[in-house]
């Protein structure tokens, strides 16, 4: 039975094909196509072959799009991010604890306004689309309607999301906090309104054990059992200071992850953003209950947190994905965020290959969120979002893109020089939904 073809797209592609548990297995399952056929129906991928093999299955050549010259990539996936903090990237001078105190919750205060919130989840989507990132997790503030104007953002675009409503009763200023119960029935609404709605999901966003009660962690857990289908992101022993806080505040819990664990709030759709100073049981308890870790480098260095641990990641078998982290981390650029992650495995004598990257920021964050069934690379059936990539934007990349000898220097090139400028246009859903100038032609 033949499937119909609604677009044609050419180009040079990259992707990675399976999921693995090896790093050293990467390089078998890489696919690279110099001149390729990418076709789809509607937002659905229907094959990627070469271009003399795919055109046969061209009813019209002229129609095809052509992006010759440019390297198509899986759209980027960002396993954490916070979008209220768009407004105070950069802010300078603290370590984790006082930076939330000074900068983070003065600006959250702002999203009870709903016309704000849709100001600012426009501002915010169109950030993730200029440089690539077509799915996300993400946190919204206490607000309900944060999460509802992202939501409505991201429907209009056809977007893969998943957010949520942060849940937080404690150790906060009181315009922030809640109680259990409004954070139960507000977070129980907003599932009903969002979850499964088209291609956007909900997280349970509990923002981290500090400000949870023994009681909020109690509503999130019934809320997990009563919507066991929905996500759980918050944050893991990011900081040596929050450590040893959480230790004080939960004195009967052995650590950190130990407050969650018993809350029943691992599990195979729970992302632990960080994850910076594990105890060895810690990192066990995340592979036996298939939780996955967030790794946000460039918010660890900035906040100076500390550097997560890539080879011990690998080893435990723990699911990872790379998360830009806005507003701590200091871009929305996935390149970027992957040639400082590279900057971090250095500092520990581990070598990240970019094969390695590109899967963490594809297919492995896909993974990371469940969602490898659905995105990540370019497989029969899979949901189109893509990025066009163009390699050589300025002088310098012109340069080393032009003396690059195979696919694995161009793409390292691309990740430690590139930026916002090499994202030509994003795809979501089967349609361009961003390019950086009118530049697309017919074949």
């Amino acid at each position: 039975m033949s499937v119909s073809v609604t677009q044609a797209v050419r180009g040079s592609f990259f992707d990675l094909t399976v999921t693995v548990t090896d790093p050293q297995q990467l390089p078998e399952h890489a696919r690279y196509i110099e001149d390729g056929l990418l076709l789809l129906n509607g937002g659905e991928i229907v094959s990627l072959q070469s271009w003399e093999e795919g055109r046969q299955r061209l009813a019209d050549e002229s129609r095809v799009i052509d992006y010759r010259g440019k390297l198509i990539v899986p759209g980027f996936v960002d396993t954490h991010i916070h979008y209220p903090q768009t407004e105070m990237i950069g802010a300078f001078g603290e370590q984790l604890l006082e930076w939330l105190q000074q900068y983070t919750f003065p600006v959250e205060s702002q999203y009870h306004c709903p016309e704000h919130s849709a100001k600012m989840s426009a501002f915010f989507l169109h950030q993730l689309l200029s440089n690539g990132t077509t799915t996300a997790l993400v946190f919204g503030t206490v607000h309900p309607q944060s999460v509802d104007a992202l939501f409505s953002a991201a429907e209009a675009l056809n977007m893969r999301l998943i957010a949520g409503k942060v849940m937080m009763d404690r150790n906060a200023p009181d315009y922030l906090t809640e109680t259990p119960e409004e954070s139960y029935q507000q977070t129980r609404k907003l599932i009903e309104r969002w979850h499964n709605h088209g291609r956007l999901s909900y997280a349970l966003t509990p923002r981290f054990a500090p400000t949870s009660s023994p009681a909020l962690l109690e509503k999130v857990r019934q809320l997990k059992a009563e919507y066991p289908d929905t996500w759980l992101h918050t944050h893991l022993s990011e900081n040596p200071q929050e450590i040893e806080w959480v230790k004080a505040l939960f004195p009967a819990h052995d650590g950190y992850l130990d407050v969650y664990h018993q809350y029943q709030l691992t599990g195979r759709r729970s992302v632990f953003a960080h994850c910076l100073h594990l105890e060895e049981k810690e990192w066990d308890c995340l592979h036996h209950t298939d939780s996955a870790a967030a790794f946000c480098p460039t918010s660890n260095l900035f906040l100076g947190s500390g550097l997560f641990n890539l080879k011990t990641c690998w080893e435990k078998g723990v699911k990872l994905g790379i998360g830009t982290d806005v507003g701590a981390g200091t871009t929305f650029s996935m390149l970027k965020t992957l040639g400082e992650a590279y900057k971090v495995g250095q500092l520990q004598h581990y070598k990240l290959a970019a094969c390695e990257a590109f899967y963490h920021a594809t297919l492995g964050g896909a993974q990371a969120l469940d969602l490898q069934d659905r995105i990540g690379n370019f497989m029969p059936g899979k949901e189109a979002d893509f990025v066009v990539l163009d390699p050589a934007v300025s002088a310098l990349q012109q340069m080393r893109h032009g003396n690059s000898r195979d696919i694995w220097e161009k793409l390292f090139v691309l990740m430690t020089l590139g930026d916002d400028r090499n994202i030509a246009c994003t795809w979501v859903n089967g349609q361009c939904v961003w390019q950086q100038k009118a530049e697309v032609k017919a074949a």
